[in-house]
């Protein structure tokens, strides 16, 4: 027998004993429970966003963009003069420049925007930097989770939810006349739950809080937001 035919023999013999290994290494699983516990903390939203914004019109786009630069930086300037990392953050959106036509749909002219978006966990200081930026108009704001937060909260919650995950698996147990169980698989997750988010839009009072001749704090109420552990996985019951 050649070197390349006892090869294939061997290989042949190995794939034909795979399988009696693998069911005699591996019984097939038997009593198997799968079920999945969540612990949740109800907490007020400390993350605020303030949105401000910027809109001209000309017939030259160079002029419009120029001119939304002028609003942007002294809108920068404004709000940067009370910005602290975490409190208040400042960073510029969307800044664009569009034909605009007429209707004989050809271009006469050109519109354009910018926004400026403030946020922190120091909702007076953002509302406040709010209320004194001049030229821009608010256009919604809104209050979230900031990372801080969930994770402060995170192992805890991962820890209650561990804890009523082998709770129950106990109960279970119990109930279907077992002793006791054994861990198979486990898969232990945290989030935040896409509950809505208060967005105010167009507010008057929001917008007369941003106008040049107010230099007034702009009203918010921050909301609740949920936080959530999951353990989901498998356990066997043993007699």
């Amino acid at each position: 027998m050649t070197p390349q035919s006892r090869l294939h023999t061997l290989l042949l013999a190995l794939s034909l004993a795979s399988p009696v290994a693998l069911a005699t290494e591996l019984p097939p699983p038997e009593n198997v429970v799968v079920f999945a516990a969540t612990a949740t903390l109800e907490v007020t939203k400390d993350l605020l966003t303030v949105n401000l914004q910027a809109t001209r019109e000309g017939t030259e786009a160079a002029t419009v963009q120029t001119q939304l630069k002028q609003v942007l930086d002294a809108a920068l300037a404004e709000a940067k003069k009370t910005a602290q990392p975490g409190a208040l953050d400042v960073r510029t959106g969307q800044f664009s420049i569009s034909p605009r036509y007429g209707r004989d749909g050809r271009v006469n002219g050109w519109q354009g925007m910018a926004e400026l978006v403030l946020e922190g966990r120091d909702n007076a200081r953002v509302a406040q930097a709010a209320g004194r930026v001049q030229g821009m108009t608010l256009t919604s704001t809104g209050y979230s989770l900031s990372r801080e937060l969930q994770a402060k909260h995170e192992l805890e919650l991962t820890g209650q939810a561990i804890q009523k995950f082998r709770t129950r698996a106990t109960e279970i147990a119990k109930q279907f006349g077992f002793s006791s169980y054994a861990l198979r698989e486990v898969n232990v997750s945290a989030q935040e739950p896409g509950f809505p988010q208060p967005m105010y839009r167009g507010s008057a009072m929001l917008a007369k809080a941003a106008s040049p001749e107010m230099d007034a704090a702009v009203p918010t109420e921050p909301g609740k937001g949920l936080l959530s552990a999951t353990v989901q996985g498998s356990v066997q019951l043993i007699r």
